[in-house]
């Protein structure tokens, strides 16, 4: 189980109980302690322009938003978010506003005289990131460490005495130099980056912070929250804080709609998250109804019944996908090393056999009638003593009609089930016969599915709870793609547009997705600025950062490569820089998927 054996972030894997926090105030809206999940986003206008953040706020005020964040870039920058606080309040809007900071400790020091919250990234608060390789003794360590808490000091006082909040946000892919040399590009540093001025701000009393934790990869991002929790609990009882999720760069449309269910999904799931902010690469208008269907569910859950005691049968804080044998199935080898296979139903096989060879990359491959599967229901102990008793491995599921919820009842399967027989996973245990709001559908499937192969689990995936068999069967392979599990198209990072963004964000991913949207495996980040830009291009084959107004930088993985091109020239020179790779194919002619 590796070193995290006697590490723990839920009291139990399989019933659910909400984290207990000390309570944040932030203005007039408690975060934590008996307070339900708080929605966020982030405007995306200028901060230097007064009315069109006031609008902004406002609008998102309207839109069910509770927590407004606005980036303040220099001690300029932050200037202005008194004008703009006051004609907030001069509207009748109590909405708490929040700056964010990255680089400036000048900046936070001017934000928190004006708004409710400030945040800052350790990765860049007043420590450098230069991608340079250098081995710190101890002593030089703590050095640095003393450097930090002189920069990092007047603002904890300044936040202390004015009754500000902070946030506390960690960032994948903009951790420090120091912290990458000593940790490296893991949860583990994320954590480590976190805690360091947690410790600063405990030293002073200060304790009216919450924790982020996020990343790009929906993996990292669970994986670090998790850590982050089970070490609050190592330090003590007081370590309470409340946490702030969201999954960095999550992009546009279904896929960033999928892959924050997975993210935040699966850690509210885990009763882990006070606040959260889905972040897509559209107006910020658009965030806040996903978000709130997000917090929906755990809103007034009540805690689960005790489950049986058992053994988790994987590390929550390291993926590996869970061991099997492997079968034939229909003609495909499913389980082991084998792809996550795509279950349907014979009718909707039916509905989709004459086009199959039209369905590109979303064709079905097993149907779930044929396939033997075995669906039990995790509490029958006869069931398992037969399975784990049979000579050869079986594909098992849970049986549907059950009242169980669909993680816990996967969970218990693998936890119980010889670890020869692969599982089919469902996001659903009560299969839709009429279609509903096709957005609540990705998001609950997302959740399901994506988080227990996200825990290692499932070599197979059946989606019930959408009727259309298109609809479906797109559903399936993008979870998967969001959850890292099997790659079949191109796959993008890119952030959502705020203050600091240099371009049209939303128009140039649009016009990447077109031009490169074939290249099967390729991994393409589109940032808007340097914040996060270097450290994201590392989980990404390429890069297109805004380096100055109207001007691109390009990079292969995090080194930058080509520098200051025109926008307008940007995206045949990014095609460019991907065929000098080898990376680059033709896009198929030939219809188009019907899906």
């Amino acid at each position: 189980m590796s070193d995290h054996a006697l590490l723990r972030y839920c009291p139990d894997l399989l019933a659910y109980t909400r984290r207990e926090t000390r309570e944040v105030m932030v203005g007039k809206v408690g975060i934590g302690g008996g307070n339900p999940i708080r929605v966020q986003s982030m405007i995306t206008s200028d901060t230097r322009d007064t009315p069109a953040c006031v609008a902004e706020v406002l609008q998102l005020a309207e839109a069910g938003c509770e927590i407004v964040r606005i980036t303040a870039q220099t001690k300029v920058y932050a200037a202005n978010l008194e004008n703009i606080a006051r004609e907030v309040r001069a509207a009748g809007c109590g909405v708490p506003l929040v700056a964010d900071i990255h680089f400036k400790p000048d900046a936070a020091l001017e934000a928190a005289k004006w708004v409710e919250k400030v945040r800052v990234n350790p990765g860049n608060y007043a420590d450098k990131k230069k991608f340079e390789i250098r081995e710190y003794s101890d002593a030089q360590y703590e050095e640095e460490l003393g450097r930090i808490r002189e920069e990092f000091s007047p603002l904890v006082e300044l936040c202390k005495s004015l009754g500000r909040a902070m946030r506390i946000g960690t960032n994948h892919g903009s951790l420090s130099d120091r912290i990458m040399n000593r940790y490296g590009d893991t949860p583990l540093g994320m954590c480590e980056s976190a805690l360091e001025f947690a410790r600063i701000a405990r030293d002073l009393d200060y304790h009216n912070f919450v924790f982020s934790m996020k990343a790009s990869n929906p993996k990292v991002m669970i994986e670090a929250y998790r850590l982050l929790v089970a070490r609050l609990e190592q330090e003590g009882a007081d370590w309470n804080y409340p946490i702030h999720l969201g999954v960095t760069e999550a992009g546009d449309g279904e896929d960033g709609r999928i892959k924050s269910a997975i993210g935040i999904g699966s850690l509210l799931a885990d009763g882990i998250g006070d606040t959260i902010r889905v972040s897509l690469t559209e107006d910020a208008i658009h965030e806040v109804p996903v978000a709130r269907a997000l917090a929906g569910p755990f809103q007034t859950k009540p805690p689960g019944s005790p489950a049986p005691a058992l053994v988790a049968c994987y590390d929550p804080f390291s993926y590996e996908r869970r061991k099997t044998g492997t079968l034939e199935v229909s003609g495909h080898p499913l389980g082991g090393e084998q792809p996550v296979r795509v279950f349907t139903s014979q009718e909707k096989w039916n509905a989709v056999a004459h086009k199959i060879a039209k369905l590109g990359d979303f064709k079905p491959e097993i149907v779930v009638e044929k396939s033997g599967v075995v669906a039990i229901d995790p509490r029958d102990e006869e069931a398992f003593t037969a399975l784990n008793h049979s000579a050869e491995a079986k594909l098992v599921t849970v049986k549907d009609g059950l009242d169980l919820e669909v993680i816990p009842a996967f969970r218990m399967l693998a936890f119980r089930l010889d670890a020869r027989h692969p599982i089919l996973l469902k996001d659903t245990l009560h299969p839709a016969t009429e279609s509903g709001d096709f957005v609540d559908t990705l998001l609950v499937a997302a959740r399901h599915i994506g988080s227990l192969l996200c825990d290692g689990i499932g070599d197979a995936i059946l989606v019930q709870g959408e009727p259309a068999p298109g609809q479906s069967l797109r559903l399936s392979y993008n979870i998967l793609q969001a959850a890292g599990t099997r790659i079949f198209k191109t796959d993008y990072v890119a952030c959502p547009s705020c203050g600091r963004t240099l371009f049209n964000l939303q128009h140039t991913t649009q016009k990447i997705r077109a031009s490169t949207g074939h290249l099967k495996g390729v991994r393409i980040a589109v940032m808007g600025c340097i914040v996060n830009g270097p450290g994201e291009m590392a989980d990404a084959d390429f890069g297109y950062v805004g380096g100055a107004p109207g001007k691109i930088n390009l990079y292969v993985g995090k080194q930058p490569v080509k520098f200051n091109i025109p926008e307008a020239e940007a995206v045949e020179r990014l095609i460019d820089l991907i065929r000098e790779h080898g990376k680059w194919i033709d896009a198929p002619a030939g219809e188009p998927a019907e899906v």
